[in-house]
């Protein structure tokens, strides 16, 4: 037997009689109506007229109240579409407006920077693969372009130019180029070219930074790469360290060279000193010779003979034809003694007055 038959329990009241939902809607449309000046004994399709235009004006109000204003934070700015149409950007602060679907209100971020990052695997200029990581960081310049000039700007619009840049720069460069810390000009060209493309699209972007992450050949001829990256930092090693010798022993040479001209020139000085100096005694002894040659001549050889005699042991006979004793002193007595000039001569000249005086 079904639950709702007459006599039977309803098993979603209970055992009480709940309040009839029909009842209390017609006291409801029936207050409304008192209120706004209908009878209160009308006929019930007056009293749900009213009703539903109570309710009409009341939801009217309540869309009027609460949809009219927007509330703009101080980073953003607020476009605002009017059926569809841009119409005006709003200020931060807070702004009145028609409410929607009259007018709608899109925020943008326009000083929040925002980030992007990729990955490319390339050719370079000769030929050899290279992996990229970068990022690129951007703001919003014009809300207005930013929303209605590109769809889908960010993803994939941005992300394709991005790539498309880094694909001109790297593709335009050696590997070595690449690998050899020349990163920074990379870089920078990268920035140029995609802010270029991205203004030639009206995309309301300004690109603030562009970062290589990392840049690597890929990891199936990594290995090689860095043998050529080591073999590239020993050569540099190898031409530093001979630069620096080249920068010890040159100044050395150079100091040698010059100390070694320097006394060439000084024994050039002397040695045409010394020539000016004998020509000009040679002319004088000529002169003197022309005026008294016998003189000359005989003083000459007196000068000839000092000169060579000057060193020699010499012995002074006195003995007048007698035997003479020669004692050498010089070699009688030890190396260690000094002896006076001419005692030699003074012993052997008292040994000749001896021996002439015994006989």
């Amino acid at each position: 037997m079904a639950w709702n038959e007459p006599g039977k329990r309803d098993p979603w009241r209970g055992n009480q009689k709940g309040p009839d939902m029909e009842d209390t809607l017609r006291k409801l449309r029936e207050r409304f109506g008192n209120l706004f000046g209908g009878g209160g004994g009308g006929g019930s399709s007056g009293n749900g007229s009213g009703g539903v235009l109570i309710a009409v004006v009341a939801i009217l109000l309540a869309w009027v109240a609460l949809d009219s204003w927007s509330v703009i934070n101080a980073r953003d700015v607020g476009v605002v579409q009017r059926f569809g149409k841009k119409t005006r950007v709003m200020s931060p602060g807070f702004n009145l407006k028609w409410p929607r679907p009259i007018e709608t209100v899109t925020k943008v971020k326009i000083k929040d920077v925002r980030l992007l990052a990729d990955q490319v695997r390339m050719l370079t200029m000769d030929e050899n693969i290279v992996l990229i990581d970068f990022n690129v960081q951007y703001q919003v310049n014009d809300a207005e372009k930013f929303l209605f000039q590109v769809k889908n700007v960010e993803d994939p619009t941005l992300k394709h130019a991005a790539e498309s840049a880094v694909r001109q720069v790297i593709g335009g460069s050696a590997m070595d180029t690449i690998l050899s810390g020349q990163g920074s000009e990379l870089v920078a060209e990268t920035k140029k070219v995609l802010q270029a493309t991205l203004d030639s699209y009206e995309a309301g972007i300004t690109v603030t930074e562009v970062n290589f992450q990392a840049v690597a050949p890929p990891h199936e001829v990594k290995e090689a790469f860095d043998d050529v990256t080591n073999a590239r930092e020993n050569k540099q090693q190898t031409e530093n360290e001979a630069q620096a010798y080249a920068n010890q022993i040159v100044p050395e040479a150079r100091g040698q060279a010059a100390r070694i001209k320097a006394e060439a020139e000084g024994y050039r000085a002397e040695r045409v000193a010394r020539a000016e100096g004998d020509a000009d005694r040679f002319n004088q002894l000529v002169a003197q010779y022309k005026a008294a040659p016998e003189v000359t001549r005989k003083r000459l050889y007196l000068e000839t003979m000092q000169q060579v005699l000057k060193d020699s042991v010499k012995v002074v006979d006195s003995s007048e034809g007698r035997s003479l004793l020669n004692l050498p002193l010089d070699r009688l007595v030890p190396a260690s003694t000094t002896l006076a000039p001419g005692a030699g001569v003074l012993l052997q000249a008292d040994d000749a007055t001896r021996n002439r005086g015994g006989q």
